[in-house]
């Protein structure tokens, strides 16, 4: 049963002993419904490491924004649930839990996890990024409440627990970039309209 679980966990923790960089994706998200397809740009960003891809991502052509919450904890304007983008896994991934992601396309929706004792050490912020597969996920203008978003996330993970990924505001100024963060965080960040947005994509938090 260790070893099971071993070999489970070893795509996401050789993941994260590699080095990242960036890639152009010149080509729309492969068999994006047409729903998705008016509001997704049709370019890309793909992180790869030594052995390969990792995962490729498409933000939406504009995030709507409001303002900024009176929250220090949160930091960025954006609804509950609003979608960020899409993002796929050529192979087996992992998000910020290190919990086993499917190979697949997934949408990205934003979300604030609760201030809770379950949530401690995850991030020093509560911006969040879930995971639903698209196949799950019809509608690009939907804002689902987090109850009922996390439902959606966990037909992406398998687990009890949401697919989750860290968001924060970029560190640099330069965009597109993908950096390493502390001792094993790698982020993609972007500026989507006049949004500098940054995420963790690869990397496990301690908490």
């Amino acid at each position: 049963m260790i070893k099971r679980l071993a070999l489970l966990f070893l795509p996401a923790a050789f993941a994260f002993a590699q080095v990242y960089k960036l890639e152009p994706v010149s080509t729309a998200v492969p068999g994006l419904p047409a729903a998705y397809a008016a509001v997704i740009q049709t370019q890309g960003h793909r992180v790869a490491g030594p052995a390969g891809p990792w995962c490729e991502v498409w933000f939406r052509k504009s995030i709507p924004t409001g303002s900024k919450p009176s929250d220090d904890s949160i930091a960025l304007p954006i609804a509950q649930g609003a979608l960020i983008g899409i993002l796929r896994f050529p192979g087996p991934g992992a998000d910020r839990r290190g919990q086993v992601i499917k190979p697949g396309v997934y949408t990205m929706r934003y979300s604030n996890f609760p201030v809770d004792g379950a949530h401690q050490g995850v991030a020093p912020q509560r911006d969040f990024a879930l995971l639903t597969p698209i196949a799950n996920d019809a509608d690009p203008a939907a804002t689902p409440a987090f109850a009922a978003l996390v439902q959606m996330s966990l037909k992406a993970s398998g687990t009890p627990h949401p697919a989750v990924f860290s968001i924060e505001p970029p560190a640099g100024t330069t965009f597109p970039a993908v950096a390493k963060e502390g001792e094993k965080d790698w982020t993609l960040s972007v500026k989507v309209g006049d949004l500098p947005i940054s995420i963790i994509l690869v990397g496990q938090a301690g908490g």
